[in-house]
């Protein structure tokens, strides 16, 4: 196989994990530890690297065009690798042009708002980059799994959370969701490590064992979200998580190509360039 078709074949395959606007989900039916055929782990890496040195660029004209946003939104069980992705992919970025905002148990001052008003606050200004670790979706999935609001209440908010995420398409953001799928056993295997690594201790809680006993009722509301809210302009992608590096490239390759369908482009000039390099060469020459 040609690299042409080979890069061909990856991107119809990372295409198919687009979950299509109102189609029925089956996440037991999707491979968790799932491969692009012949993909070799030293070449997702090489490919990997190609796609975050292409963020950056693409991050750059994001940033010069001045009239667009966008909103990346990391959602899935303890451990799936939100943070992961947020360092191995987006590192390419100008951190001046990225913010994350990280959606954990609401303050008081959330909760005295309405559900979205945490999310509408932190999303991307024009020529930004804006980062959910966790986001608004918390409302419909650990509210609805653990029965803090009732049932009418959350099931309305998935028309609401699609408003939304329409009014932030129509105002130039483009909006990218990706659920991490991993199975139960690689969480645990990545407990065990956290486990044995001093260094990320750290990140241990008691609710990553608690949690465990609601993953059938978590999978049911994440199969809800992804059916009920993935639209055109916001779509949801499941990106299978058992292997690290193949979740790297699916989502990087994604946020590539999505910003390259932006068509960015650089300002046009609004100086004289022929009198600033005249000014340029009379600096040059007093300077000697």
């Amino acid at each position: 196989m040609s690299e042409e078709n080979g890069l061909e074949a990856l991107d119809n395959w990372i295409d198919r994990l687009r979950i299509a606007p109102g189609t029925a989900v089956d996440l037991a039916a999707r491979d968790p530890s799932e491969c692009p055929d012949g993909l070799k782990h030293p070449d997702a890496e090489a490919l990997t690297l190609a796609a975050v040195a292409d963020l950056d660029r693409l991050q750059y004209l994001l940033f010069a065009d001045g009239g667009a946003s966008l909103l990346i939104v990391l959602q899935g069980l303890d451990a799936a690798g939100k943070d992961g992705a947020i360092r191995h992919v987006l590192t390419g970025m100008n951190p001046q042009g990225v913010r994350v905002a990280a959606f954990k148990q609401p303050t008081p001052e959330e909760t005295a708002h309405d559900f979205l008003w945490r999310a509408h606050r932190a999303v991307p200004r024009k020529g930004e980059v804006a980062i959910f670790n966790r986001s608004h979706y918390e409302d419909v999935l650990v509210v609805r799994v653990h029965d803090l609001a009732p049932k009418a209440v959350w099931q309305a908010r998935f028309d609401q959370i699609n408003a939304f995420e329409a009014l932030l398409a129509a105002n130039g953001t483009r909006v990218l969701k990706f659920f991490l799928h991993i199975s139960p056993e690689e969480q645990l295997a990545r407990f065990a490590r956290r486990l044995a690594d001093p260094a990320r201790q750290w990140k241990i809680s008691e609710t990553d064992y608690t949690e465990r006993a609601f993953w059938p009722a978590y999978t049911r509301a994440y199969e809800e979200v992804l059916a009920r809210c993935s639209t055109t302009d916001a779509p949801w992608y499941v990106i299978p998580s058992d292997r690290k590096w193949v979740r790297n490239l699916a989502v990087a390759r994604i946020i590539a190509d999505n910003l390259h369908k932006m068509e960015l482009k650089t300002p046009p000039v609004h100086v004289d360039l022929s009198d600033i390099r005249r000014r340029y060469h009379e600096a040059v020459s007093d300077e000697t």
